[in-house]
């Protein structure tokens, strides 16, 4: 099984600091990996209790059964995972709120090389780090899988977003959380943040919202941010080479599109 090694946090201990309301439904943060997870639940921290916050596990189909309770409507959890849709997905989380993660795949694509080649993640893929192969390549693997060790990336949002469109689920995109982030003192980010909130249980703002996300937003709280990543990354673009993005729509035609990437 793959390792990853990730720094942790005290966002237990500044959370405690504000005052919660009680989750009355289950919520389940679900997304697409290299996606976000880790901003949207580090917010969503802020405003619940480290009572109901399930961290026994980032659930996922393998484990999914052993942890079945973190969506049990008689005692609700927040938790969060990258979860397939499948019948036994389907069944498990029925009770539970869902939001869905994604990210624009072009973008998806040079988080998901960062994130390999770094040191921060230990598995298959190491060989990857030796500059045995160039930049393209590794772009190339992104987006078209890696036979017997890393699915495409058609694969994988099929599984963990387009299939649960549709059923009830939020959808939410990484570069909205990221746009409000940078513009929260505006109207649109309060209507942002107060229809998130709202999935929380929240009727309305607390006063001290923002504090409260400005908080979970901090990229020093995550161990997945790009610069918390271990290791030589620097050579991955910041914007995806013209070829690659033709790539992209050649594996998902239609992807970005349904997701609302214009």
């Amino acid at each position: 099984m793959p390792q990853i090694s990730l720094k942790s946090d005290n966002l237990n201990e500044l959370g405690a600091n504000f005052k919660h309301q009680a989750l009355q439904q289950p919520v389940f943060l679900n997304s697409v990996p290299k996606c976000g997870t880790h901003l949207i639940r580090n917010i969503c921290r802020m405003f619940v209790s480290v009572e109901q916050q399930y961290s026994k596990a980032f659930i996922q189909i393998p484990i999914l059964r052993q942890h079945t309770e973190a969506f049990d409507a008689r005692s609700p959890f927040l938790s969060w995972g990258h979860l397939l849709f499948s019948d036994d997905s389907a069944i498990a989380t029925r009770s539970a709120k869902q939001i869905v993660i994604v990210r624009d795949p072009f973008t998806w694509v040079l988080a998901r090389a960062r994130f390999f080649l770094s040191d921060t993640f230990h598995g298959s893929l190491d060989h990857l780090k030796d500059a045995n192969v160039n930049l393209e390549q590794v772009l190339n693997m992104m987006i078209f899988g890696i036979h017997n060790k890393a699915p495409t990336l058609q694969e994988i949002y099929t599984h963990n977003a387009v299939a649960w469109l549709g059923t009830g689920v939020t959808l939410l995109r990484y570069e909205d959380i990221l746009r409000h982030l940078q513009n929260i003192d505006t109207p649109e980010a309060e209507t942002f943040f107060a229809n998130l909130l709202r999935i929380l249980g929240y009727q309305t703002l607390p006063n001290d919202w923002k504090e409260r996300v400005k908080i979970g937003a901090d990229r020093k709280q995550s161990g997945t941010a790009r610069e918390n990543l271990v290791g030589n990354i620097t050579e991955i673009p910041n914007v995806l080479p013209e070829k690659q993005k033709q790539l992209v729509e050649y594996a998902a035609p239609g992807l970005r599109n349904l997701l609302g990437y214009y």
